[in-house]
């Protein structure tokens, strides 16, 4: 049986070598932060779109869609995959939403981040209660909102987020995919390290890792017990 074969590692060179070679990166880490800076100035001056009085289910019974806001004037849903008899769910969504255990500084910004799932709100309370989510759940079941926002039942996740003026709930912006990383700390993270995430579609130099890592953990035995089996793409 053949040794496993080590990964390459980056080239050594001098410490003033390699702090030009950080300029030179730094400069195009400037600019992208600029360029995320002036995407969010744009999206800062979307238009929006008014939505109907939708009702959903919370832990206390129907709630509706201005409920969710609790007081506050702006809103973040994420919008949880479901699959009906499943014993774990999405484990994307589950591990992806499971980053997020303090959301209490969103209060001073005048807003909040709920998780909503096409699953009855019983089913989904327990799931969350099973795999220690710190977000509050509500359910669409029953309900065209998660159909009129972009994650029908048996569809894909989605993050929206809506602006209240009074009793009047409106859309500003809708990302899924891996529009959603940029609220993530997750992929953050793993993109400073020298290996990356180490997936195979990503450009990284000859003889690196390229086990798909972060897919094989969202599939392991670990995930299965502490957030779910089912991973996304």
């Amino acid at each position: 049986m053949n040794a496993p074969t080590a990964p390459a590692l980056p080239p050594v060179t001098d410490l003033e070598t390699w702090q030009q070679e950080l300029a030179a990166l730094r400069v195009r880490e400037k600019a992208a932060t600029r360029e995320l800076d002036a995407i969010a100035a744009q999206r800062r001056r979307l238009p929006m779109v008014q939505m109907p009085d939708y009702t959903l289910q919370g832990p206390d019974g129907p709630v509706r869609l201005v409920d969710l806001f609790d007081g506050a004037s702006q809103l973040i849903t994420y919008h949880h995959m479901w699959h009906d008899g499943a014993e774990w769910q999405c484990g994307g969504c589950t591990s992806y939403t499971a980053q997020f255990t303090r959301t209490d500084f969103l209060r001073k910004y005048d807003a909040r981040f709920v998780v909503v799932t096409q699953g009855p709100i019983e089913k989904a309370l327990a799931y969350r209660e099973k795999v220690g989510n710190q977000l509050d759940w509500y359910s669409t079941a029953g309900s065209d909102f998660g159909a009129d926002v972009d994650a029908p039942p048996g569809g894909g996740f989605a993050l929206n987020v809506f602006l209240r003026d009074g009793d009047t709930v409106y859309r500003t912006w809708h990302t899924t995919g891996r529009g959603t990383e940029q609220l993530s700390h997750t992929f953050s993270l793993v993109d400073v390290l020298p290996y990356g995430r180490q997936e195979e579609w990503q450009d990284s130099p000859a003889g690196w890792p390229q086990s798909p890592t972060y897919a094989k953990w969202l599939e392991s035995d670990e995930v299965a017990a502490l957030y779910g089996k089912e991973a996304t793409a």
